[in-house]
């Protein structure tokens, strides 16, 4: 079964078991007020490096305050018969791994927290596959083990009604090395609608060994990637808010593609960028590399993570992020690889398929030239004042310094 199908399940049941909610309806005035339910699913965007992300999910609290502790009275929990481990690389493309329900007084609720359990003894109950080789690597989560990653969004329950979230996981940023081959989770993840829309399309299967990833992005920020389907070469952008987009499609060894000002009309609609029978193929390129240090002063009182993304504009047209990278939690050191020096390929969408791409010899700051900035939650993002040049060499020695 392909993922499209197990998608169209998926929100097939979903609107199901909506559906049988409302039917148990609240009751007239004066009486007890009816619960809602809650649904909790969780899904993921690739990570950058890794062949498993592997979590051990044991429940998820819920309540109305975001300002709420952890001991405070208000929570509700959708506690999982036993805790569950979960490669979050497994739920790329859409696909969703339902946690589990629970009754809700209807109102909103603010403030949701994953808890995970501990890695214990041998047992890694948190842990990764880094690319290339076969052994788990110990995934540290102090602060999820003891109190639950705080979630940012919100939602409500109606009475009598059925309500479901799906936690949407990026990998790619929540795992950070922390020096000496260590692996640190800094969880960044968001509460999004179960209904599932987006932009989908096809890249060539002759790119699937070449580390694909597809991102949405709107003024240079990623709001969703993923990698294509190992087999098939389908890729599905998921759960995006009604806007416009611009798509990036990169691979080792090949120029980048951009598709600018890609539509996603409603909650429920999927725009396509291309078929199983006429797929998009990257051209063949040359790729370098940025590398440096992210200093923070002073030091993160939180250990905040930071990220050193790389980016490029089109004349007329969108400025994207490339690629990015995190830096090291104990060095700080940082490497974005396998960035492309070849001028990218650029399409503006159009309905019409296949979408025609050129080459773009005109981007600022230039082909094999990008503009690199460093940012972390609680400083300031710094951006360099001059474009940094990979067209003949890799750069080192890219080094930012972050304050508040």
């Amino acid at each position: 079964m392909n993922q499209k199908t197990n998608r169209l399940k998926l929100i097939a049941g979903a609107a199901l078991a909506a559906t049988l909610a409302a039917c148990g309806g609240g009751g007239g005035s004066g009486s007890t007020p009816v619960p809602g339910t809650l649904g909790v699913s969780i899904t993921d965007a690739p990570a950058c490096g890794f062949d498993a992300v592997n979590v051990t999910v044991t429940k998820v609290r819920v309540h109305q305050s975001s300002s709420a502790g952890e001991g405070e009275s208000g929570w509700s929990d959708i506690t999982l018969s036993a805790p569950r481990k979960i490669n979050l690389l497994n739920l790329t493309n859409g696909v969703i791994e339902a946690l589990g329900t629970t009754a809700l007084p209807a109102g909103r609720y603010t403030q949701m927290r994953l808890v995970l359990d501990a890695n214990t003894g041998n047992g890694l109950a948190n842990s990764v596959v880094p690319t290339g080789t076969t052994a788990e690597k110990s995934l540290d989560t102090p602060s999820a083990v003891q109190s639950g990653i705080k979630l940012v969004g919100q939602f409500d329950v109606a009475s009598g009604q059925r309500t479901d979230v799906v936690l949407d996981f990026d990998a790619c940023k929540s795992v950070l090395t922390k020096g000496n081959g260590k692996y640190a989770l800094k969880p960044v993840v968001k509460i999004v609608p179960t209904t599932s829309n987006g932009i989908s399309g096809f890249v060539s299967t002759a790119l699937l060994a070449s580390g694909v990833t597809v991102s949405a992005q709107q003024n240079g920020v990623i709001v969703s990637s993923t990698a294509p389907n190992a087999t098939t070469g389908e890729f599905f952008l998921s759960r995006l808010a009604p806007g416009n987009y611009d798509v990036v499609i990169t691979a080792n060894g090949r120029a980048a593609s951009v598709v600018g000002a890609v539509p996603v009309a409603t909650t429920t609609s999927t725009t396509a960028l291309s078929t199983a029978a006429a797929p998009i193929a990257l051209a063949e390129g040359l790729n370098g590399s940025i590398a440096g240090t992210v200093t923070m002063t002073p030091v993160s009182t939180t250990g905040e993570a930071a990220y050193v993304s790389a980016k490029q504009t089109f004349a007329a047209g969108p400025t994207v992020t490339v690629k990015y990278a995190g830096a090291d939690l104990a060095t700080g050191a940082y490497s974005i690889n396998n960035l492309p020096v070849t001028a990218p390929q650029y399409a503006v969408y159009n309905s019409t398929l296949p979408l025609v791409f050129a080459a773009a010899p005109t981007v600022t700051p230039g082909v094999g030239k990008y503009s690199v900035s460093a940012s972390a939650t609680g400083y300031t993002t710094l951006v360099k004042a001059e474009a940094v040049d990979i067209a003949t060499q890799n750069a080192s020695n890219v080094n930012f310094v972050l304050v508040p």
